[in-house]
C-alpha cells in the first residue's frame, strides 16, 4: 500500500476522529488514563517503598512476607491481577455482605478503584525490588563514612542511602513507569471504563472502525510516552549527572 492510498480519506475515515465528540472521547480516555497512572505511582509507590525497607531490614521474617508478596506479584499477569479484584472479589460471601454498607468494600462496586488497586499493587511489586536493589548497591563505605561522622542509623539513611539509592534507580524506574503507563490500557478490559484504548474500543463497535480507532490510540499513547520519557531524561541529566563521564 502506497502512502498516497494510505492516506486516502476514501480507504480510511479520518474525518471521524476530527469530531468535536470523537475528540471529546478521547480527551476523557486521556484523562482516565493519566488519572490511573497518577494514582498508581502515588498509591503503589508508598507501598513499595515500605516493602523495599522490609526487603533490605533486619526481620528476617518481615522480608520473607515482603519476598513472597512480590514473588506473586510478579509471578502472575496484570490481567490476571485485574480480574481477580474485580470479579474475584466480588465472589466472595463475607464480602457480599458489606457490600452496601461497610468502607471499604462499597468501593470494589466501582470499576476505577478496582483498576487502580489492581495496578498500584502490580507497581508496589516491582518498584519494591528496584528500591531494595539500589539500596543494596550503596558502597559501605559511604555508610561507614556516615556513622564516622557522628550520624544515627537513621540519619544515614535518608542522608546517604536512601538519596543515592533513588539516584540509581531512576533509569529503570523510568521503564517500570512506561510499562504501567501502558499497562493501563487493560483497564479497557472491564465494562464501562473508558481510557484511551476503552473509548478505541466503542468506536470500533460503533462505527466499524478497528484500525482507524485503535492507530489513533496508538499516536496518543505514543505523545504521552514522549512527554513522560522527556521528563525522565530532565530528571537523570539533573540527577545523575556524576555519573556521565567527564570531559578533559
Amino acid at each position: 500500500m502506497s502512502w498516497a492510498q494510505f492516506l486516502d480519506p476514501n480507504e480510511f475515515s479520518w474525518a471521524l476522529f476530527l469530531q468535536p465528540d470523537t475528540l471529546r472521547m478521547y480527551a476523557w480516555g486521556m484523562w482516565t488514563t493519566f488519572y490511573m497512572l497518577i494514582g498508581l505511582l502515588c498509591f503503589g509507590g508508598i507501598a513499595g517503598f515500605v516493602l523495599a525497607l522490609m526487603l533490605t531490614g533486619r526481620s528476617v521474617v518481615l522480608q520473607r512476607i515482603a519476598s513472597a508478596f512480590t514473588y506473586c506479584v510478579r509471578g502472575t499477569p496484570l490481567l490476571i491481577q485485574l480480574y481477580l479484584i474485580y470479579y474475584g472479589v466480588a465472589q466472595l460471601e463475607w464480602v457480599q455482605e458489606r457490600w452496601d454498607a461497610v468502607w471499604p468494600w462499597t468501593y470494589f462496586k466501582t470499576p476505577l478503584f478496582c483498576a487502580m488497586l489492581a495496578f498500584s499493587i502490580n507497581h508496589a511489586g516491582y518498584l519494591a525490588e528496584i528500591l531494595a536493589g539500589g539500596i543494596r548497591a550503596t558502597p559501605a563505605g559511604e555508610i561507614e563514612a556516615g556513622y564516622a561522622m557522628g550520624m544515627s542509623r537513621l540519619k544515614v539513611w535518608y542522608r546517604i542511602i536512601l538519596p543515592g539509592a533513588m539516584r540509581r534507580i531512576l533509569p529503570p524506574y523510568s521503564n517500570e513507569v512506561m510499562q504501567m503507563m501502558h499497562g493501563t490500557s487493560l483497564a479497557s478490559t472491564i465494562p464501562s471504563l473508558m481510557d484511551i484504548t476503552g473509548v478505541s474500543s466503542r468506536i470500533y463497535s460503533d462505527y466499524y472502525l478497528p484500525f482507524e480507532a485503535y492507530l489513533f490510540a496508538a499516536i496518543l499513547y505514543l505523545l504521552i510516552t514522549f512527554f513522560l520519557m522527556s521528563l525522565f531524561r530532565l530528571a537523570e541529566r539533573r540527577f545523575t549527572a556524576y555519573l556521565r563521564p567527564r570531559a578533559h
